[in-house]
């Protein structure tokens, strides 16, 4: 796959883009590859180095510690596998600001019960690839063409 210096920005913009959209994603502990589960990532516009997620505080993931998280987007365009650090957030206005119905759902007790908790992810490292090749490489791929330097893949930090 292609990686292209100026190509970085556009596709973490893509990706954030997208996350936002859909913030479905496979969170797990890198030291228990069994641990991964789906989350909904909570999202920040003025805080681009973490998200948040809501798990009950008997769950492996309140374990914290090194994590990675895998995206795609709703449409398949957009793949991403990002690295970064799981630790218990402890600020109640954050608690408080990314709490809703939909958390809810998950916590009938609400936000100040012992069986929640909440984490950041201090993010670091990550991969994004974009699948949305255009009608002509899907053409060319079709008939069997070779389409690796048409792929849009990056590695960056977050």
């Amino acid at each position: 796959m292609k990686q292209e210096s100026g190509n970085s920005d556009r596709l973490k913009t893509k990706f954030w883009l997208e996350l936002t959209d859909s913030p479905l994603l496979f969170l797990q502990l890198d030291g228990n590859p069994e641990s991964a589960v789906p989350m909904r990532a909570h999202l920040d516009k003025d805080a681009d180095s973490a998200v948040w997620f809501y798990v009950a505080s008997d769950s492996h993931l309140a374990q914290t510690g090194p994590a990675t998280a895998m995206f795609a987007s709703q449409d398949h365009d957009i793949f991403a596998r990002f690295h970064g650090i799981l630790a218990r957030e402890t600020s109640p206005e954050r608690r408080k600001k990314h709490w809703g119905n939909h958390v809810e759902a998950w916590f009938p007790k609400g936000l100040n019960s012992d069986a929640v908790t909440m984490l950041r992810m201090d993010l670091g490292s990550a991969e994004i690839w974009d699948h949305n090749l255009g009608i002509l490489t899907a053409a060319r791929m079709a008939l069997g063409m070779d389409v690796r330097d048409k792929a849009k893949h990056t590695e960056t930090a977050l």
